[in-house]
Formats: structure tokens, sequence, C-alpha cells
């Protein structure tokens, strides 16, 4: 999606999540910019949200991310995001939320 990716990957429980985000965004940005694949330098937004599941959902995810131009005909990013906050009821501030563009 031009907006926004989706990753779905296990973790060590010693691995931190914020070290775990910062170095795929470091490489990622690394790799996209060293080989000209956006118009002008790319950079990410600062934040990111994080959501698990059970291994018994893995399918469900799996296909969710996959639907993802399919989905987002009828809903945005913004509406997508805003909406698993609210279902998994996770308490939040609109001033840390991302920068919208849309």
């Amino acid at each position: 999606m031009p907006d926004h990716t989706h990753l779905f990957m296990s973790i060590k429980p010693d691995v931190r999540l914020s070290d775990l985000v910062r170095d795929v965004k470091a490489g990622c940005s690394k790799w996209i910019n060293d080989n000209g694949n956006a118009s002008g330098r790319f950079v990410w937004q600062e934040g990111y949200g994080a959501f698990s599941y059970a291994k018994s959902q893995k399918e469900v995810v799996i296909q969710y991310i996959l639907s993802q131009p399919e989905h987002h005909r009828t809903r945005t990013f913004r509406e997508e995001y805003l909406d698993f906050l609210h279902k998994f009821e996770i308490e939040y501030n609109e001033k840390y939320l991302f920068e919208w563009v849309e």
C-alpha cells in the first residue's frame, strides 16, 4: 500500500519491539534510497502500531494482509487503524497518532 505496510512475524521475548521496528525502518530506508525506489528521499514517519494474534489465527492474519488492496477500496488506512485501536481497547491520545497522508 502506498501509505502503510504490514509485517507479520514472530519475535523472541528478549527482542524489544521498538528496536526491531527501528532496525527494519533503517534497513528499508537505506535500501529504498540506495536503489532509487522513491521520488525524492524516502523516510518513515516516527510512529508505528503493533498488534498480536494467537497462533491459531495465523491464516486469518495472512489473508487479511493479502487482501489489503481490496479492503482499502472502501476503508482508508486511518479508518482501519482507528478501528483497530477501538477493537483492541487501546487508549490513545490523538496527538501521538501518525501524520495522515491521504
